[in-house]
């Protein structure tokens, strides 16, 4: 098995506390679904929208994290799977898409 982290992008807000409790209600399914079949390691975090951006030789820093709203990466979470092509498939349950978000599933590099 091989680690890979989900980042999660766009996906708008609900827009009552009770559709709020629906949509978290799904993830906490998900997220138990991963964890029953073994393959997750670290449920991650959600992250704020607010961010800097530490860039060049100069290390400038700007507000970030990006102008495109839907790019900006909302949370994480480590997962175990045999290889990208599954890692992929348990990204596909994922409640994010049911609005518009997406999920970006990369490889952890072992060092």
């Amino acid at each position: 098995m091989s680690e890979y982290v989900f980042l999660y992008r766009g996906g708008g807000r609900p827009e009552s506390p009770a559709e709020g409790e629906k949509v978290m209600q799904k993830w906490i399914a998900w997220m138990q679904d991963l964890e029953t079949n073994g393959h997750l390691k670290d449920r991650g975090q959600p992250l704020e929208g607010e961010g800097k951006v530490v860039r060049g030789k100069q290390r400038s820093i700007t507000d970030g994290p990006y102008a495109e709203s839907k790019d900006i990466v909302g949370g994480y979470t480590l997962i175990e799977a045999k290889d990208l092509v599954q890692a992929a498939e348990l990204a596909g349950g994922c409640p994010i898409f049911d609005r518009e978000g997406l999920v970006e599933v990369r490889p952890v590099m072992k060092m």
